[in-house]
């Protein structure tokens, strides 16, 4: 079967098998944009219900073509969607139109742009290097699932906000909503492998830093709250590294020399490629913060300001080399002047004595 003849019989069958389990749902085909991938979907929405429960078309299919059991996808498929709607939150609709009630719900989010370019097209953002700030309303989180709606610019005018307004609110309501917290990696050991396993290392010590919120889910968008960077700074001691972890947790190094930005980013390169999940990498890069002009950039770009700025104060200080060379060589010429002077007076003086 190729893939339209698949997803038909598959409609059919996962319809029936719904029934089996006595859910009486509507089945429908969507094109989903979700942040770092895109897919062929089918959302099966039960009677008199809103909300409904998205199954991967496209990961269903590639599953069958791999070598998967047609019965058993479908069978699979069928309990993912009936655990989804068994853990549909509640959601009063009224509230989904009120934007002073959503608002208190509202938080932030930083994704790849490169890797969403075509979603951000249709969604509200604010740019960070090659990142980008979207929003979200947080309807429930239980510290292991989250259910959340991404702010499009169609949901924004319904609303009747602007841009700026809901930049605002998210700037304020985030940080109360989702407090950001920085860690020393080995407290974040000790606290994963129980106390004693890993060694303790007093904070003055710690070289790296893990920044999130306390549920570990999407929290690397705390690096846009307010005056996240000076918190930081203040707390690792001066300039350091950002490194995207993932969507969930960002890493912060210290800047103390012991690091270069090249090393950095092959080490964030080779775990994107063998430890992280495709949906949940941010990007491959590496960032920095100095702490000194207070800016956030790229680190290579750091680098490389950093190298003009050297090369600048090198330029300014052979230009003075130079200049004190001139003065002493200009001085020591108005010195023998002046002696040439002398002796020709003194010649002078002597010849009318004669």
């Amino acid at each position: 079967m190729d893939f339209n003849e698949f997803k038909e019989t598959f409609k059919e069958d996962l319809k029936n098998k719904l029934s089996e389990l006595g859910i009486n749902a509507a089945l429908s085909e969507h094109h989903i944009d979700k942040l770092n991938q895109s897919y062929e979907a089918i959302s099966a929405t039960p009677e008199g219900s809103h909300i409904g429960v998205n199954v991967n078309l496209d990961s269903i299919f590639q599953s069958y073509i791999n070598g998967s059991d047609y019965s058993t996808v479908v069978n699979n498929a069928s309990k993912a969607i009936e655990a989804g709607l068994n853990n549909i939150p509640v959601i009063d609709m009224d509230n989904l139109t009120n934007y002073d009630v959503m608002k208190d719900k509202l938080t932030m989010e930083v994704i790849s742009a490169e890797r969403n370019a075509d979603m951000l097209k249709n969604v509200p953002h604010e740019n960070m290097e090659d990142m980008a700030v979207v929003y979200k309303f947080i309807l429930e989180s239980n510290g292991e699932e989250r259910s959340s709606i991404l702010v499009t610019n169609n949901l924004m005018n319904q609303f009747g906000i602007t841009h700026e307004k809901l930049h605002e609110d998210a700037m304020t309501n985030a940080p109360e909503i989702r407090p950001s917290e920085i860690r020393g990696m080995s407290e974040v050991m000790s606290s994963m492998m129980g106390q004693g396993m890993f060694p303790e290392i007093p904070p003055e010590e710690e070289q790296m830093f893990v920044a999130g919120v306390s549920d570990n889910i999407h929290g690397a968008g705390v690096i846009a709250y307010p005056n996240f960077f000076e918190q930081a700074a203040e707390k690792l001691g001066g300039d350091y590294y950002i490194l995207p972890s993932s969507i969930h947790e960002i890493l912060l190094v210290k800047d103390n020399g012991q690091m270069n930005a090249a090393d950095l980013e092959t080490m964030v390169r080779e775990v994107n490629a063998t430890q992280v999940a495709p949906e949940e990498q941010l990007t491959n890069h590496v960032y920095h913060y100095d702490s000194k002009e207070h800016i956030f950039e790229m680190a290579d770009k750091f680098e490389e300001r950093q190298a003009e700025q050297i090369a600048e104060k090198n330029e300014a200080a052979r230009g003075s080399v130079l200049e004190d060379l001139k003065e002493k060589k200009e001085g020591i010429a108005k010195d023998s002047s002046g002696e040439h002077v002398k002796a020709s007076i003194k010649k002078d003086r002597g010849g009318e004595a004669l």
